[in-house]
């Protein structure tokens, strides 16, 4: 099983908020995910960010890879 740490779109049409989470590839963007680990809101100014560090390097441990936006995103918060 090929585990991904990716975004979730949610919000409405012109107006998009992130959930991070803990995902399979197989699954769908909006689709099954294993766990959720943060959020990501790109419309606030300043965009906001938040993410749980210690679920996020517990997966990493784990072997789940992170998607270059989430990467992104981690580098951000301190994660990695």
């Amino acid at each position: 099983m090929a585990v991904k740490i990716r975004l979730r779109r949610m919000g409405a049409k012109k107006a998009p908020f992130y959930r991070v989470v803990v995902a399979d590839s197989r699954y769908p963007r909006n689709g099954r995910f294993i766990e959720e680990i943060g959020y990501y809101d790109p419309m606030k100014e300043p965009a906001v960010i938040s993410i749980d560090n210690e679920k996020a390097k517990d997966w990493i441990a784990k072997g789940a890879q992170p998607t270059d936006t989430v990467r992104a995103l981690l580098k951000k918060t301190g994660v990695q």
